[in-house]
């Protein structure tokens, strides 16, 4: 596990297993976490982390409900999991399916865990909309397309953007079950302003971008599902590996 601080206010966890990424903000005395790292041990020693740079929260936050983005609630129990209102309906449309998928990616990847997931209450919020935290605000914008919810969050205060799983550099866009093409473009285009309002983009999975970076991304994804759409079999410079193709043939399958 890495930890990158963004300025003062602002701190990247990154998981040692697919590049995940958890942004930590702070404003004054409160802050929030946004996502999670993903492995046992990370997860256990998160919190002195955090509380070490000043960031202990006070609540957290998730970019939408695959299983790999839930499990801040295995590090902070006590705390309550604020989700955006498709996040919400979506949990609520598929009862115990993060838990399974866990379970299986856990199986494949010999890791063992002292309990299930338990992601308890949650508070279900706005999309578009504001969390208040100290004396500032995140933006709350809706990020459907990957997948049948999402959510971005800016931090206007500390000059970041975490979008979930887009704009990564590791991973081409994916449409997984619930997601689909126009929504993923519709997520995009609506991602380009904020991009270029910040400084730092925090993705999902894989490097942190400046503007500029995550901006030319956001073209190549653009260009990478208008060749989808035309079963044009060429992925993005860079992001052609075997996991890669794979996961386009996925996404020409669900397009088809």
């Amino acid at each position: 596990m890495r930890a990158v601080a963004l300025g003062r206010d602002a701190l990247v966890i990154t998981s040692s297993i697919w590049q995940t990424n958890a942004l930590a903000l702070r404003s004054g005395e409160e802050a929030v976490l946004i996502d999670s790292p993903y492995f046992p041990d990370e997860l256990e020693m998160l919190p002195q982390l955090l509380e070490q740079a000043g960031f202990a929260p006070s609540g957290l936050l998730t970019t939408h409900a695959d299983f790999d983005h839930l499990l801040g609630r295995t590090a902070y129990p006590g705390l309550t999991l604020g989700v955006g209102e498709p996040t919400a309906l979506r949990l609520r449309a598929e009862p115990g399916a993060a838990q399974r998928e866990l379970r299986d990616a856990d199986a494949e990847h010999y890791v063992v865990r002292a309990a299930p997931l338990a992601l308890g209450q949650t508070q279900m919020l706005p999309v578009p909309g504001l969390v208040e935290l100290g004396e500032e605000e995140i933006e709350m914008h809706p990020a459907e397309g990957h997948t049948a919810d999402g959510t971005a969050f800016v931090g206007r205060f500390a000059d970041v953007l975490a979008c979930g799983d887009y704009l990564s550099d590791v991973e081409i866009p994916m449409l997984s079950p619930g997601g689909s093409l126009d929504e993923y473009r519709a997520t995009l285009a609506r991602l380009a302003p904020l991009v270029e309002a910040v400084e730092t983009v925090v993705p999902g999975h894989g490097a942190l971008h400046d503007s500029e970076t995550a901006l030319r991304i956001l073209d190549e994804d653009v260009d990478y599902l208008d060749r989808l759409e035309r079963a044009d079999n060429r992925l993005p410079k860079g992001r052609d590996s075997a996991r890669q193709r794979q996961i386009h043939e996925e996404n020409a399958r669900a397009v088809a």
